[in-house]
């Protein structure tokens, strides 16, 4: 591993830089802000209760009529399918313990029935991401494991005391108030638990959230430390809270934490494959397994940007570096586990003939951000890179791109797909005059506007108040569970839960409202997107979600991990464009 860029001398804590430029670029995005926050910290979402516990019983019958989806998916077309690319269908596979299956569900509780739905074909009709359509009736075996009741599904919610702080302080740094409190995050949280109890086939169960203050330090957990706080915490779920699951599983001490006691965890913050099935069945999230994002950007970039593409020069970087041959380098946080998945990237581009000069290290401490990022972007200047791989957090590059536009540094930065820096509300926030140089892979799907998408129909199909700005972030989460359940079948255990995802026949593919990519969950996988495709931004194009100037463009089909094509990326005519005024 090459050496780290990070500043000299002890860690500043608690202090954010006050330069005038990076306040104006928060400026603005106080909603923002706080989704910001979460992925800065690999979380899901991370609202404060509280001191005393409690406890969340949303009303809805796990046993009602499947399929009564009433308000949900909103523009959705077609038929639910089987998940595919432009390459044909992929078959998620697996299936569950003995019995008669009905949709890939079986069961081995005795006096249970579980069938097909007559007459529906698909639990959500119109969702892209909805599982087939199951009846029940009968006994579905009661205490199946621990934490769950013949009636109950516990899912524990752990809340860190350093939450508050890290939102307070960029929302100073953004010269903006926060718009979602403690109380909509969890509203969302309790509508949408009641959406899926009523709308998904739980066996006559619903889910039960119980939320609780825990000893850990998210901060502390994201470097590599607190693992005696996390393991009480995790003690915690299983025995004091009786958790079959945590949906607040976001760190990487708190989830091995939590194997160790049995507890399903969802949340794991862009793991690797092997790391989390090493933990299996007790490791799941929506954050793409690190090995596929990184493997899948080095792909891109050798087979379109480098070595096999015949474009070997840097035709998107701008000023000085526009047009020399390239040199590549990666940026990750240095955590032992991105590390690991940032030297798979890098074996590959060096397998293929297109060696990676500058392997960038740095720290996710909020305080030294910035003046991280004046280190990285002097190094990678003063060592000719014209093309940069930014496996970064959402903040980073907020700095690295005020950075480099202040030293006239203008490289070709390469999109990852990680921590919401492929969404149009995050690159917004980066320098356009280097962000317009952007182009990469993203394994989400199409933009949608904030009030037409699968989260937001959802819970508004359950409530009349507004949810919270995470809506879609924490709808995604607690989807990928509530597809494991119902796939599970009666009997549910950790083990019926695998074996459920991988049952699960995945999503449509291509579909206009697929807004979280193509799912699925194949043999050694945990997280569920199994396709990507090639982004590149526009500053100057009107964002669909926002609709505030900066979006991300497309101009190409879905790939499958492997079967990127070779040749020059599709890009708009123009591209790079130059920002204009909004």
């Amino acid at each position: 591993m090459s050496e780290a860029v990070v500043p000299q001398g002890p860690p500043r804590r608690l202090r954010l830089p006050g330069a005038s430029f990076d306040r104006y670029l928060l400026r603005g995005y106080g909603p923002l802000v706080g989704l910001l926050v979460a992925f800065l910290l690999m979380a899901v979402f991370v609202p404060t209760v509280a001191a005393q516990k409690e406890v969340v019983q949303v009303s809805g019958g796990g046993s009602a009529a499947p399929g009564a989806a009433g308000g949900t998916a909103t523009g959705a077309t077609g038929t639910a399918g089987q998940a595919g690319s432009t390459g044909g269908p992929v078959t998620a596979g697996g299936g569950g313990g003995g019995g008669a299956a009905a949709g890939g569900v079986a069961s081995s509780v005795a006096g249970a029935k579980v069938s097909a739905c007559g007459g529906q074909k698909y639990q959500i009709p119109g969702d892209p991401y909805s599982p087939p359509c199951i009846a029940f009736s009968g006994n579905n075996g009661g205490a199946t494991s621990p934490g769950v009741t013949a009636t109950t599904i516990n899912i524990s919610y752990r809340v860190t005391s350093d939450a508050t702080t890290f939102q307070q302080q960029l929302a100073a740094l953004g010269g903006a108030d926060f718009q979602d409190t403690e109380a909509d995050i969890q509203r969302t949280i309790q509508g949408l638990a009641d959406y899926f109890n009523t709308h998904f086939q739980f066996y006559g169960r619903k889910l039960n959230i119980e939320f609780f203050n825990g000893q850990g330090s998210l901060t502390n957990e994201l470097l590599g430390q607190g693992q005696e706080q996390a393991d009480a915490d995790a003690v915690t779920a299983a025995q004091t809270e009786h958790a079959f699951a945590e949906l607040n599983g976001v760190t990487e001490p708190y989830d091995d934490a939590l194997y160790h006691q049995h507890v399903v965890a969802f949340g794991a913050p862009y793991l690797s494959a092997k790391w989390m099935g090493d933990r299996a069945p007790y490791e799941w999230s929506i954050a793409t397994e690190c090995n596929d994002v990184a493997t899948t950007a080095s792909e891109f970039g050798v087979k379109e940007l480098g070595a096999e593409s015949g474009q070997t020069k840097a035709i998107y970087a701008g000023g000085s570096l526009q047009g020399q041959p390239r040199k590549y380098a990666v940026i990750a946080p240095d955590n032992p586990w991105y590390q690991d998945c940032a030297n798979a990237a890098i074996a590959y581009a060096n397998a293929h003939g297109q060696p990676v000069t500058d392997d960038i290290q740095y720290q996710l401490d909020l305080a030294t951000l910035s003046s991280q990022a004046s280190s990285v972007i002097s190094k990678l200047s003063n060592d000719g890179i014209t093309t940069v791989y930014c496996g970064c957090d959402p903040i980073f590059p907020i700095y690295l791109t005020s950075r480099a536009h202040e030293q006239g540094y203008y490289p070709e930065w390469v999109v990852v797909g990680v921590a919401l820096t492929d969404t149009d509300i995050v690159g917004q926030l980066f320098d356009q005059s280097e962000w317009s140089h952007a182009i990469g892979i993203s394994y989400a799907g199409p933009t949608l506007p904030s009030r037409a998408t699968l989260g937001y129909a959802a819970y508004k199909s359950v409530r009349s108040d507004e949810p919270a700005h995470e809506v879609d972030i924490i709808y995604a989460q607690m989807y990928q569970m509530a597809i494991g359940i119902q796939m599970a079948g009666p009997d549910l255990t950790p083990q019926t839960l695998e074996a459920g995802f991988r049952a699960y026949p995945g999503s449509i593919a291509n579909a206009p409202n697929a807004e979280f990519g193509t799912w699925a969950f194949p043999p050694g996988h945990f997280t569920p997107q199994i396709d990507s495709w090639i982004i590149s931004w526009d500053p100057n194009k009107v964002s669909p979600f926002n609709s505030k100037q900066g979006a991300y463009t497309i101009d190409s089909p879905r790939y499958m991990n492997g079967q990127y094509p070779t040749g020059p990326p599709p890009v708009p005519k123009g591209f790079p464009f130059t920002p204009q005024s909004s």
